[in-house]
C-alpha cells in the first residue's frame, strides 16, 4: 500500500495572495523529501498532479538555484537544500546550544539521546547524539513522528487545547496504520484496530500522567526493543515562560534495559541534565552584527546581487525560470540565530525582496506551516520546514556530495578525479570518476595505496602539520617504512617531511611517478566548515597527457575551483549533521 499523502495544509484553500508557483514548487520539494531524494520526473507528475511542463519548469528553477540535480530522468535534491532546514534549526539555537550538553550526556550514559520539537500533533527531531553499536538509530534529523507512539508525545500532548485533541482524534481516524509518516513502521493490524475501536484512548491518559510526573516512557510503541525515556525542557523567557521547547530523551534497547530501569536508573541524571540545558539556553542570544546579512546563503553575490541573479536566470532559461518561486525559497534564509522573530521589514531588507514580495511569500510559508505570525507583527520559521529535504539529506556522505563535482571536474579536464581520505598510513579512495579513454587510471573505490607516495595522501599528512610538530612527523613516516615503488619515490623520511611542509604552504601536492611509472596526479585539501582538512581530491593521468607546468596552468585552478564547490556544499551538510567521510 503507498504512502497516505501529507495531511492538506492547517488552513484550507490557499489565501488569494498567495504565491502559487512557490506553493507548487514546496510541493514538488516535499514529493521529493518523501521519495528519499531521488525520484523520475514521472513519478513527480504522477505524486503532485501537476502537469508535466508546469513541473519542469519547477524543477529548471529548483536546480538553477542548487537544490536539485537532474541525473538522467531522475530529479535528486542536493545538501544545498538543507540550507532552509538550517535556519531553523539556527533561529531556535536548540542544537547549537544544546547540541554540544547532548553528546556529553550520551557519553556519560553510553546511550543515544535526542532533542525533539513538537510540529503539530507529532513530534520533529532536531538533534541526535547516537552510539555506535551494531543495533543502532536510523531516524534522522527533520524526521516526523506521531506523538502517540513516542515518549516526548504524551510531554507535548500535556498542554494541548481542546481544538488540538480533536485534530489528533480526526488524524488517528484517517491513518490508523500511520501510513504518514514514513519514518516508522506501520502499524500491524491488531494496533490499527485498536486505534479504530477507541484504544486510543490511552494516549490521552498517558498525557495526563505526563503532565503529574513531568516524563514519559516509551515502551516499544515504534517497534520491539525500542525504548526512551523523556523530560520536557521549559523555556525560561516571556512570552512562554514555563512551556516545553523541546523534550529531551534517552533512547535504549531492551537488551540493555526494560522501559522500568530505564527510568529508575536514568531519570535523575537526565533531569540534572535538562536542568543545565535549560541554564544554557536562558543565555542571551549573541545577535548579528549591524548590517551583518542573514544566516543563509541567496544566488548572486549576496542579498543586494539576488534582483540581478534572478534577471540573469530568467534571461538564460526564459520561460523555464520561474522568479517568484526562486524569490519565495529566499524568505526562510533571512532567519539565524538572534534572528528568530523578524518583521516583514526586516525579512524584505535580510533578502534583499521588495516588501510586497516578501510580505506574499510569508503568507504563503505560513499557509503552509513552515512560518508562524506572532501578535506582534513578527515572523518566526516552523519545525515544518525541516520537512523540505531535511531528512532526506541529513546523513549524506562527503563521497555522496562529491560525486557530481568530481564528474564535472573528469569532464572538464578530461582525465579521472577522485576522492580519498587518510586512513592509518595509506590514503583509501571512497569515490571516483573515470574518464573514458583506451589508456586509463584504473582505480577502483576503496582502494588504498601508501599516502606518502600519492598526491592525495601528501596534502592528508601535510594537514598533520596542524596539530603535530615537525620532529613527530618525520618520526611518523620513519615507523610507516617508506619503500621504494619506482626508481622516483621519496622514501627518507626527513625529506618527505620537507616536501610535506612545502605542501602544506603551497595548498597543493603533485606526484610524478612515485607510486607507478607514467602515473602523474596533482591533488588539493578538502576542508570543512570547521577548517579541519577531512579529503583531498584529486586529478590523475598519464604523463604523456601534460607536463608539470601544464597540470599546474590548466587542472590546478580546476582542482581548487571544484574543491571550494565541494567545501560549499560540506559546510551547509555539515551545519547541524555530523557527514560521514566514507
Amino acid at each position: 500500500m503507498p504512502p497516505t499523502p501529507p495531511p492538506p495544509p492547517p488552513h484550507g484553500e490557499p489565501p488569494a495572495e498567495a504565491v502559487k508557483p512557490l506553493l507548487r514548487g514546496i510541493l514538488v520539494v516535499r514529493a521529493l523529501s518523501d521519495a528519499d531524494g531521488r525520484a523520475s520526473i514521472g513519478a513527480l507528475v504522477r505524486t503532485t498532479g501537476l502537469a508535466r511542463a508546469t513541473l519542469d519548469r519547477i524543477v529548471a528553477t529548483l536546480a538553477r538555484m542548487g537544490y536539485v540535480r537532474l541525473t538522467g530522468h531522475d530529479a535528486v535534491l542536493t545538501p544545498r537544500l538543507m540550507e532552509l532546514g538550517n535556519a531553523y534549526l539556527s533561529a531556535s539555537r536548540l542544537p547549537g546550544r544544546l547540541g554540544p550538553l547532548a553528546e556529553r550526556l550520551a557519553d556519560e550514559l553510553d546511550e543515544s539521546v535526542s532533542l525533539a520539537v513538537p510540529d503539530g500533533d507529532g513530534i520533529r527531531f532536531v538533534h541526535q547524539s547516537t552510539r555506535r553499536r551494531a543495533m543502532s538509530l536510523t531516524f534522522r534529523i527533520g524526521d516526523l513522528l506521531p506523538a502517540e507512539r513516542t515518549a516526548p508525545g504524551p510531554l507535548i500532548a500535556a498542554g494541548w487545547t481542546g481544538e488540538e485533541w480533536e485534530r489528533w482524534r480526526a488524524r488517528r481516524a484517517a491513518d490508523p496504520e500511520d501510513r504518514g509518516f514514513p519514518a516508522v513502521p506501520p502499524r500491524d493490524d491488531k494496533a490499527a484496530h485498536g486505534v479504530r475501536t477507541g484504544h486510543a484512548r490511552r494516549f490521552e491518559e498517558l498525557a495526563a500522567r505526563a503532565r503529574e510526573d513531568g516524563w514519559a516512557l516509551d515502551d516499544q510503541l515504534i517497534e520491539p526493543g525500542l525504548i526512551a525515556l523523556s523530560v520536557p525542557l521549559r523555556t525560561p523567557s516571556a512570552p512562554r515562560a514555563g512551556e516545553p521547547v523541546c523534550v529531551v530523551s534517552v533512547v535504549s534497547h531492551t537488551s540493555r534495559h526494560s522501559a522500568a530501569s530505564l527510568r529508575e536508573t536514568l531519570l535523575p541524571r537526565l533531569r540534572a541534565a535538562v536542568a543545565g540545558m535549560e541554564r544554557e539556553l536562558a543565555r542571551p542570544a549573541a545577535g548579528p552584527a549591524a548590517g551583518e546579512p542573514a544566516a543563509g546563503r541567496l544566488p548572486g553575490e549576496g542579498r543586494s546581487g539576488l534582483a540581478s541573479w534572478t534577471g540573469a536566470s530568467k534571461q538564460e532559461l526564459g520561460r523555464e525560470f520561474i522568479e517568484s518561486l526562486a524569490r519565495g525559497l529566499t524568505v526562510p534564509t533571512a532567519f539565524g540565530e538572534g534572528r528568530d522573530a523578524l518583521t516583514l521589514s526586516a525579512v524584505a531588507e535580510a533578502t534583499g525582496l521588495a516588501r510586497a514580495t516578501a510580505r506574499r511569500a510569508l503568507i504563503t510559508l505560513e499557509h503552509l506551516g513552515h512560518v508562524t505570525a506572532a501578535p506582534d507583527r513578527t515572523f518566526r520559521l516552523t519545525p515544518r520546514v525541516l520537512s523540505l529535504g531535511f531528512p532526506a539529506l541529513s546523513r549524506t556522505t562527503l563521497p555522496q556530495i562529491a560525486a557530481p563535482h568530481l564528474a564535472a571536474l573528469a569532464g572538464r579536464v578530461q582525465d579521472s578525479a577522485s576522492l580519498a581520505v587518510l586512513v592509518g598510513d595509506d590514503v583509501q579512495y571512497t569515490a571516483r570518476v573515470a574518464t573514458r579513454r583506451i589508456m586509463n587510471v584504473n582505480i577502483t573505490t576503496g582502494t588504498r595505496f601508501p599516502a606518502y607516495a600519492t598526491s592525495m595522501g601528501r596534502v592528508l599528512l601535510a594537514a598533520l602539520l596542524d596539530e603535530l610538530p615537525y620532529d613527530a612527523l618525520v618520526a611518523r613516516l620513519a615507523r610507516a617504512g617508506p619503500r621504494p615503488l619506482t626508481r622516483h619515490t621519496v622514501t627518507a623520511p626527513a625529506e618527505l617531511a620537507a616536501l610535506l611542509d612545502g605542501v602544506r604552504r603551497a595548498g597543493y601536492a603533485l606526484v610524478d611517478e612515485e607510486l607507478e611509472e607514467g602515473l602523474r596526479s596533482i591533488a588539493v585539501p578538502v576542508v570543512d566548515g570547521t577548517g579541519t582538512v577531512v579529503a583531498a581530491l584529486n586529478v590523475a593521468m598519464h604523463t604523456s597527457r601534460r607536463d608539470v607546468g601544464a597540470c599546474l596552468a590548466e587542472v590546478l585552478p580546476e582542482l581548487r575551483a571544484t574543491a571550494a564547490r565541494l567545501e560549499a556544499d560540506l559546510d551547509v551538510a555539515g551545519r547541524f549533521t555530523r557527514v560521514p567521510t566514507v
